[in-house]
């Protein structure tokens, strides 16, 4: 029966069913990894002394959840962004840019309002909670809140998704619908050829 099998179908789906099970195990790994992460959070929302202000996108990933105080001079307008309050309504996160002493920047949360209407704030001290921003940055949600506004909902590890189980058992399903698919595709081949002969 070996001489029969098709040889470069035989070692492509192999390949392929080897790759999907090493994705299984990869997504698998990365659970672990995410489950680390999110405890760390976790714990990190407990600490009340503060840090300070990252200083490059390698500190980043430690001082999230974390306190800190920044001196902010704010730089151009208020920048309204979809955002929540602390009891969950829907409306807009007034945020600005900050330059920071020696150059840096960083994006902060003033708080939050049901309009759009511009805010001014010439800048100052800002405390708060530093948040995932957009992309892999970070911004800081004013803890208390600024310029006349609410307070915006502060970030919680929580809402951070962890779907890498499931996405393992993605990849474990493929892998095992490639083999099924592949007997059952290689016994109707060798079944027409036995009435063949």
């Amino acid at each position: 029966m070996m001489r029969r099998l098709p040889i470069i179908p035989t070692v492509f789906v192999l390949a392929a069913v080897g790759v999907m099970l090493a994705l299984g195990f990869w997504q698998l790994d990365r659970r672990a990894q995410k489950e680390a992460m999110l405890a760390r959070y976790a714990a990190a929302q407990t600490i009340s002394a503060e840090v300070p202000w990252p200083a490059n996108p390698a500190q980043e990933e430690l001082a999230l959840f974390r306190r800190t105080t920044i001196d902010c001079r704010v730089e151009g307008k208020d920048s309204p962004l979809a955002g929540y309050d602390r009891m969950g309504t829907v409306g807009w996160a007034h945020a600005v840019t900050c330059v920071l002493p020696g150059g840096a920047r960083a994006e902060v949360v003033l708080g939050w309002a049901k309009d759009l209407a511009e805010r001014q704030w010439t800048g100052g001290m800002v405390s708060g909670v530093i948040a995932p921003g957009a992309g892999k940055s970070v911004r800081l949600i004013a803890d208390p809140p600024l310029a006349g506004l609410a307070a915006s909902a502060l970030p919680d590890p929580k809402t951070i998704p962890n779907n890498h189980w499931s996405y393992a058992i993605q990849w474990f399903l493929f892998a095992g619908v490639a083999l099924v698919i592949y007997v059952l595709a290689l016994r109707k081949r060798l079944a027409a050829r036995g009435d063949e002969g």
